[in-house]
């Protein structure tokens, strides 16, 4: 789908490092003319340590769940379906655009959408930067700039299995709470949420 020059794209389930290998080989091959994309993604059961990331954070290896070393930003979190996650390859030197604009955008979008369902929701707790319900966090944010361009993007717990996230600490975080959605909408849709994503992030960007 084509939206404001934004080419977007629903893969679905795909294993992460699939997923990751491509992201890496469209900035790669991009040029200045190449129109940016969102990929809205799932995941199967994996965790990925950002480049802040400490050996530490891991509390349990009693699990088959795969863990990958990644160069986004930010520490350890844990991806599966139920999450929907939105990659953002934009390229900012030409829209003229600063990191710290998109990452607010990026926390914007999740807002905003909370506050469509009358749920309030704040952008820190302890300085770890996300989107949190009463301290517990329900969205993360983790990118990566290379040659101008980003990668990577935000995670939005919907209707996941949560349990994995106790064989970590979340973001560096000991004993954070994670939480879904569906924990305060019963019945959401994730089709629903990626269509709320993406018109939200869109709008925010190009105003």
């Amino acid at each position: 789908m084509y939206n404001k020059n934004f080419i977007i794209r629903n893969l679905g389930i795909e294993h992460w490092y699939y997923t990751y290998k491509k992201m890496y080989n469209f900035n790669y091959t991009r040029s200045n003319q190449t129109l940016d994309e969102i990929w809205l993604v799932e995941h199967y059961p994996v965790f990925t340590q950002g480049k802040l990331s400490n050996i530490n954070d891991i509390i349990s290896y009693n699990h088959n769940i795969p863990i990958f070393c990644t160069d986004r930003g930010g520490k350890i979190t844990y991806h599966a379906p139920g999450q929907q996650i939105m990659y953002i390859l934009i390229n900012l030197k030409r829209r003229k655009l600063s990191i710290r604009f998109l990452i607010n955008c990026l926390k914007q979008t999740i807002i905003n959408i909370l506050l469509y369902f009358n749920i309030s929701s704040n952008s820190y707790f302890k300085d770890i930067s996300g989107i949190y319900i009463n301290n517990k966090k329900i969205a993360s944010i983790g990118i990566k700039i290379s040659k101008g361009c980003t990668l990577h993007g935000m995670s939005f717990n919907i209707n996941m299995n949560l349990l994995p996230f106790s064989y970590i600490n979340p973001c560096g975080l000991k004993q954070l709470k994670m939480i879904n959605l569906q924990n305060y909408i019963y019945n959401v849709k994730i089709f629903k949420i990626r269509k709320f994503l993406v018109d939200e992030f869109l709008f925010l960007i190009n105003n």
